[in-house]
């Protein structure tokens, strides 16, 4: 990128992250998530150090937050209240520690205090006498809001310290004696403190709720919530939100030598502090607390977004000063982002086992949860529209249930006038052969039977582990297969011989053998799995045992018609019409015959275990599960009575949120419908 160039994005990306800021923290109206707007923000850090004559005072990058609301009176901190920079990589979490190693010599040997990042309102409370005076929020780092009113509504903020003689029992109970004297003085002057306020899941949920009953949009997030509640004009609003609190910094000089001794004293003042918040001895530690805590949030009531390491030395810690408007001995560890911003480079087609096109984004490679993502599903020239999403854009990208990646925004402010309009392309990319849009449907398909691409998925999706699950069998092989004209179909996978497969590149007497035997250890399978995995047109795992529940062999499902097959409860029209039409296709027919002679069996699905809980009710996922996989999960549902949607609607009983949960969620919110997470999930299965 030239400088012309440089400063073309520079301005797009300075004007876009002001608009978003703004909307986020004067109106309480996100339009992005935190983690795209961190990843916009890092953008434009990166490319004025690339070029430091760009970089201008008024840039978001230097700057901590938005102006204050004109309905409070303006603060002025006595001290700058600092961001943080912010990490995703351990190394260079390593490397931090290794500067402050080096500037200040066996600061590190004396540890770090770490800290749980609430995705919370950073505020500062001042006490005179022992008594709350002021409570006010960050605003720009010096000036904020005066916002003492509404901050008196949160129980865990003391408007009182403890009396003076449980104080120093206190600190003769935690250690702290020695600097009693110094602390007695300050509860007769001026003590301030810093903390966080926050509201927890179950509040979130529970407004988000009401608001749903009163026909109200939902909250995009505690954290905007939290915020909107601190700047309220009536606290009996803010008092209904029941914010919550956690204590972590004193400004006001004690005696404390450490950043850990400034949380015994807070406790010991009578603040509430996080229980979690612990001391790590070296940075190795520093990364175990941090990975613990992105595998354990779930646990928590409210939300974290990662870690906070800070050098526990406090005279260390001064001595370090400040980079910007973030202390150089403090860094935020956050957890890897769930979603990120990069370009769409290109949009290209795949062809899959029913012939329909689906338009996939080829993307600037971006890290999302950990993974390198260079690809993202468009799903359909609807949902391009829709996005109004063109080659060349700047977006923001998602993994749909921690899975799929997929993208969730254009960010049109970004445009340069250079991007470029897909269109759906008339000839199919792999065979040539012509396109057709479906009727009353969104998807184009190609319309030839034979071509490879369809073959080659069907195939994939037969082997797959939700269907005959064969071992061993994966993409790689059945192409060498195909390639090798050894498989026009699944059935010809049963026909294989070990020799067959010595022919082929990298196969020994062992592995030829190993995939045969796989292959012929598949012959019996559940009339379910044996349905699903022929890939009918819009038979997924639910239908497919709908269908089985009712029909007991293949033979009697092929010969039922299209109107009989409506009768039956979630088999609609659609449905009907394509698995009635499956069975009449001559292909298909020789492809059922193959496999019959191959002695393919379907056995008879195990009864539910009948439980009160979950028996005739319909559940939905979102999000990750972190004890038992999502296949595990279904699989416990339908064995024990219960449905699998992968839709959230009226008749929805329970939305199963794990980490990262998405759209799913705000919509069982909106419906009203209940949530419940990993833990009360696995318990109602148990009862």
């Amino acid at each position: 990128m030239n400088k012309a160039e440089a400063k073309q994005r520079i301005k797009a990306l300075t004007d876009s992250l002001n608009y978003y800021n703004y909307l986020y923290h004067v109106l309480d109206k996100p339009e992005i998530s935190d983690q795209a707007f961190d990843a916009l923000r890092n953008e434009l850090s990166a490319l004025e150090k690339e070029f430091p004559d760009l970089l201008t005072e008024t840039s978001p990058t230097q700057r901590i937050g938005g102006s204050p609301l004109k309905e409070f009176i303006r603060f002025r901190h006595i001290e700058r209240m600092p961001s943080l920079n912010d990490s995703f990589d351990f190394e260079d979490v390593k490397e931090w520690s290794d500067r402050l190693e080096k500037n200040i010599k066996d600061s590190t040997q004396e540890g770090f205090y770490c800290e749980l990042k609430i995705d919370g309102l950073a505020l500062e409370l001042i006490y005179k006498n022992s008594a709350l005076v002021v409570g006010a929020t960050r605003g720009d780092g010096i000036i904020g809001e005066n916002v003492t009113q509404n901050i008196k509504t949160i129980d865990a903020i003391p408007l009182n310290l403890l009396p003076n003689n449980e104080v120093i029992k206190n600190l003769d109970l935690f250690g702290l004696a020695h600097i009693k004297d110094r602390v007695l003085v300050a509860l007769h002057g001026e003590i301030i403190i810093r903390g966080e306020a926050f509201i927890g899941k179950t509040s979130f949920q529970k407004i988000n709720t009401q608001q749903a009953k009163l026909g109200e949009k939902g909250y995009a997030n505690p954290r905007n919530l939290a915020a909107g509640s601190i700047r309220q004009l009536d606290p009996k609003i803010t008092r209904s939100r029941k914010l919550d609190s956690y204590a972590y910094g004193i400004v006001t000089d004690l005696g404390q030598i450490t950043h850990e001794e400034e949380h015994i004293l807070l406790k010991a003042l009578g603040f509430k502090i996080n229980p979690h918040n612990t001391f790590c001895e070296t940075i190795e530690d520093v990364r175990n607390f941090r990975d613990y805590w992105e595998t354990h949030r779930d646990r928590l009531d409210y939300e974290i977004d990662g870690i906070v390491a800070i050098l526990n030395n406090n005279q260390a810690f001064n001595m370090m000063g400040f980079t910007g408007k973030a202390p150089r001995a403090a860094i935020a560890f956050k957890f890897a982002p769930a979603e990120s911003q990069t370009i769409i480079q290109d949009i290209v087609v795949q062809v899959g086992r029913t012939g329909t096109l689906t338009p996939v984004a080829i993307l600037r490679p971006t890290k999302i949860g950990g993974v390198t993502v260079s690809r993202a599903t468009l799903h359909n020239l609807d949902e391009i529209y829709r996005l109004d999403a063109k080659i060349g854009d700047t977006v923001i990208v998602g993994r749909a249930g921690d899975v799929i990646p997929d993208i969730k925004m254009v960010l049109k402010g970004l445009r340069n006038g250079k991007e470029k309009k897909f269109s759906m392309p008339k000839e199919c990319p792999v065979c040539d052969q012509p396109v057709e849009k479906i009727r009353e449907q969104v998807a184009y398909k190609c319309i030839n039977k034979n071509c490879p691409a369809i073959k080659r998925e069907g195939i994939y999706h037969f082997v797959s582990r939700r269907a005959f699950d064969i071992e061993g069998v994966g993409p790689k092989i059945i192409d060498q297969l195909m390639e090798a004209a050894l498989i026009k179909d699944p059935g010809d996978l049963f026909y294989l011989t070990r020799e067959d497969l010595l022919n082929l590149d990298r196969f020994g007497d062992r592995s030829a053998e190993n995939i045969i035997s796989s292959i012929q250890s598949r012959k019996s399978i559940s009339l379910a799995k044996f349905i699903y995995a022929l890939g009918i047109g819009h038979v997924g795992e639910e239908t497919a045992i709908v269908l089985a529940n009712k029909f007991t062999s293949i033979d009697k499902l092929k010969s039922i018609d299209s109107n009989d097959l409506e009768k039956i409860n979630d088999i609609g029209p659609m449905v009907a019409k394509s698995i009635h039409t499956w069975f009449q296709d001559p292909y298909n027919i020789k492809l059922l015959d193959k496999l019959t002679k191959a002695k393919i069996s379907t056995i008879k699905m195990a009864t539910p275990q009948i439980n009160k809980s979950s028996n005739g009710k319909t559940f939905v996922l979102t999000g990750s599960l972190n004890t038992i996989s999502r296949d595990e999960a279904k699989d416990k549902i339908r064995n024990l009575g219960g449905k699998i949607s992968n839709s959230v609607s009226k008749i929805t009983d329970y939305v199963i949120a794990g980490s990262n949960a998405g759209s799913k969620l705000d919509k069982a919110t909106k419906l009203g419908i209940k949530t419940i997470g990993e833990k009360e999930f696995l318990e109602m299965l148990a009862m």
